[in-house]
């Protein structure tokens, strides 16, 4: 007898995206979402394009032409002692200094100085996004698709549309139009390397049969690069992100992939997958 449509959505395997943020934003991160991407179990980074370290970031990526890759586009530069600046004029989105304001909503540390308090321009946010991606795809021909730090999306339905229609007109995916994934995050807590890997471990086993989820970490070193980075209310980058890139190389972490039978994927993989775990 035939399986119907919710046995068959019951059979099949969790599909899990593991995505690396923030590629380019310190050699820290650069080397890191590297080791993640050879060693460990994330399927998909995020580069990106406006930082100091995206030269060093397209270099390394170029020796992996087959990861998958996505344009992380950002209107932000929130660390208080690392910044950077817009590839186009935009006065409206930038600070006195000429870059980009910390945070895109109003946020207790920056009182006054998120985009959300101050006008933008729509039009000068498409000029820099599209320099952004043009850049990007002229370096990187592995892209597939765009993000956006900071979830600068919701700043208004105006710019989440925009970002969508530049990703359609740049023939590439806007990864938050994929269809039924779901949040997955560390189960429990996650100041240590220890207690992130157990965490995902226990998400992991977590995770129902036939699901999309999507994992999101940070992955970085804890160097004197990143001790020397932070901004209000987040002060142990180098620990937090070092902690990412230990649960992600784990193999505790893919033992239990392995025995969830998890089907990991990159974003380009998962729109293949998307109408058989819709049950389409």
């Amino acid at each position: 007898m035939p399986q119907t449509t919710t046995e068959q959505h019951i059979a099949l395997p969790p599909l899990l995206i593991v995505r690396g943020d923030d590629m380019g934003s310190s050699q820290a991160a650069n080397e890191a979402c590297m080791r993640c991407a050879r060693e460990g179990v994330m399927t998909s980074v995020e580069v990106m394009p406006v930082t100091p370290w995206f030269p060093q970031a397209v270099r390394l990526l170029r020796e992996i032409p087959d990861f998958d890759v996505g344009v992380h586009l950002a209107l932000t530069s929130e660390w208080d002692d690392m910044k950077w600046h817009p590839f186009t004029p935009c006065p409206s989105l930038v600070d006195e200094s000429g870059c980009f304001r910390p945070v895109v909503t109003p946020h207790r540390h920056y009182v006054g100085r998120s985009h959300a308090e101050n006008r933008w321009s729509l039009a000068e946010i498409e000029r820099e996004l599209r320099a952004q991606i043009e850049l990007s795809l002229a370096m990187l021909p592995q892209i597939s698709h765009v993000t956006t730090h900071m979830e600068f999306r919701e700043l208004d339905p105006s710019v989440a549309a925009l970002v969508d229609h530049l990703a359609d007109s740049y023939g590439i995916d806007a990864a938050q139009r994929l269809r039924g994934l779901r949040p997955a995050s560390y189960a429990g807590p996650k100041q240590t390397s220890a207690e992130k890997t157990q965490s995902f471990v226990r998400m992991v086993e977590a995770l129902e049969p036939g699901g999309r989820y999507l994992f999101i970490d940070h992955p970085g070193l804890d160097t004197p690069e990143l001790r020397g980075t932070g901004h209000g209310g987040y002060d142990d980058v180098a620990i937090d992100r070092q902690g990412a890139t230990d649960c992600l190389v784990s193999p505790s972490v893919r033992a239990a992939l392995e025995a969830k039978s998890v089907r990991l994927c990159s974003y380009r993989t998962a729109a293949g997958h998307q109408g058989e775990h819709s049950g389409r």
